[in-house]
């Protein structure tokens, strides 16, 4: 592997695979990046299909590896894991460390059109084209993906998913923010990643995304939301989202989670079964 493609951070042993970290620079964003990698023992002697894990606000690559508990079934699943982080880094705009909920650490997985944002904010770009294909250079992928996430990730593997669902298998997400369009932190950013234009918003809306989607193009939708989460009422709006589901006949399972939050104890709880969802869907259990 060529340094000039990515550089090497870190590796641990885990389960009989490798947890490893890599930094890059990214045409995509215009800066330099960082991403950790999950690799199954099965990766040494094949390559193997990948979940796309995107986090939420304030987080960074290293937080679904260091909580979530998912490498043990992983391992024996031979499944990948691939997190990318959740914004661009180093680029130290106006205002961009400001707030948690948003620039650093909160880049809502869309490719922003406003500047100065637009010369960096092109996440979307970023994990469905950019990295995906470094990976697939550098690591023992097979190129089948699947995609979750939590809160904002959540929102950004919906999206995905939405948008674009021929390039995965399968998504699920975790206390996914499911109308970005209608709660404060999907206002906030929207406004000052695409503009006060809310036509232009809906392409990066789950809620809006599914009434636009034609059958054959549907993905069924595995989502997991804690009852006692503190966002659930103003931020996160899952019924918003069932209710079009119905409306538009498109396949879901809503689970709602007696007692759990937003943390990653709540995502460590029910990480087995996604794992689980997405290894059916990528051949790898019957």
């Amino acid at each position: 592997m060529s340094d000039s493609i990515a550089k090497p951070v870190s590796a641990w042993r885990c389960f009989g695979g490798q947890v490893k970290r890599f930094r890059h620079r990214s045409d995509v964003l215009d800066c330099d990046m960082t991403f950790g990698v999950f690799l199954p023992p099965q990766a040494e002697s094949h390559p193997v299909p990948a979940l796309w894990w995107l986090s939420g606000l304030t987080c960074t690559d290293e937080n679904f590896m260091h909580k979530a508990g998912a490498q043990r079934l992983a391992a024996q699943l031979g499944l990948a894991i691939v997190c990318p982080d959740t914004s661009p880094r180093g680029t130290d705009l106006p205002g961009e460390h400001d707030d948690w909920d948003f620039g650093s650490g909160a880049g809502f997985y869309l490719n922003a059109t406003q500047a100065p944002w637009s010369q960096h904010y092109q996440m979307y770009d970023y994990v469905t084209r950019e990295l995906p294909a470094l990976a697939e250079a550098i690591l023992p992928l097979d190129g089948r993906k699947s995609v979750s996430g939590h809160s904002m990730g959540g929102h950004g593997a919906l999206v995905c998913a939405l948008r674009e669902p021929e390039l995965w298998h399968s998504v699920s997400a975790f206390s996914p923010i499911c109308h970005p369009s209608d709660c404060p932190w999907g206002i906030k950013a929207f406004s000052h990643y695409l503009g006060e234009d809310r036509n232009d918003w809906a392409q990066w809306d789950a809620t809006h995304l599914i009434s636009k989607l034609p059958p054959e193009r549907q993905l069924p939708l595995l989502i997991d939301q804690g009852t006692d989460d503190e966002f659930l009422g103003d931020q996160l709006k899952p019924a918003t989202l069932e209710q079009t589901c119905i409306a538009h006949h498109h396949p879901h399972e809503i689970n709602l989670r007696e007692g759990y939050d937003h943390s990653y104890y709540f995502v460590a709880s029910f990480i087995d079964e996604h794992l689980r969802h997405h290894a059916e869907a990528l051949d790898l259990i019957a």
